[in-house]
């Protein structure tokens, strides 16, 4: 099923044009990689499929729908900015996000949180970036949801962390759902990424399964980025 596709989308910020012309079809079932350099339009994209902003042209669409509350309901979405309440601890965090989403699984959410030895009494402003960064990716990611949109999941987290991130992703995704990660970190992802798309400048370069992609240019995926980004 397609999951996630855009036709012929364009954004574009006063004279900017962060996005143009973009056609991609996501399908179900799929772990992707968003690989571009900062300024790609890799936030853009995700923000759009999120309704956090309109497009300037074309469409987007989540699962044959424009964005929506129908889609709302089916995604899962971790910004690339913390937006949670500081002042909140895990406890409260599981309550809140019990309360506002009716695909949230909160046990398995505290058990997750529980063998980490998170202190459900401590504020997200006294914890460390990394355990910040894994309760906001547990939070995401125990939900039942048919698309997860990820931007920059392991940015500015330390090796240790970003392993708990990827496991936590690879494990815990509907294996029916697109899984939509959004980085310019390649190695640290690629073990889990069924395809990668390429964007530069706002354009698509490339949308290639790992493994073809491998086969074809005998290069890891990171190994290729680097070559067609190379300054």
């Amino acid at each position: 099923m397609n999951m996630l596709e855009c036709r012929g989308l364009v954004k574009k910020y006063q004279s900017l044009t962060a996005l143009d012309h973009i056609d991609l079809c996501l399908e179900s079932g799929r772990i992707v990689g968003l690989l571009g350099p900062n300024g790609s339009g890799k936030t853009t994209l995700i923000k759009l499929a999120a309704r956090l902003i309109q497009p300037t042209q074309g469409e987007i669409l989540i699962a044959g729908e424009r964005p929506g509350k129908s889609s709302k309901a089916i995604m899962s979405y971790l910004p690339d900015k913390e937006t949670l309440p500081e002042w909140m601890n895990s406890r409260q965090l599981l309550k809140f996000f019990q309360d506002f989403y009716a695909d949230f699984r909160p046990d398995k959410a505290r058990n997750m949180m529980s063998s980490l030895n998170i202190d459900e009494s401590m504020s997200l402003k006294k914890m460390s970036k990394g355990t910040r960064e894994k309760v906001r990716l547990i939070l995401t990611m125990c939900r039942d949801a048919k698309i997860y949109l990820l931007d920059e999941p392991i940015a500015g987290v330390d090796p240790a962390a970003r392993d708990f991130i990827l496991r936590t992703i690879f494990q815990n995704y509907a294996k029916d759902a697109l899984v939509l990660i959004s980085t310019h970190l390649i190695a640290d992802i690629e073990s889990i990424l069924d395809e990668a798309v390429f964007i530069r400048k706002g354009e698509i370069l490339l949308h290639r399964p790992v493994v073809s992609l491998r086969e074809e240019t005998g290069m890891s995926v990171d190994a290729y980025f680097r070559e067609v980004f190379r300054c």
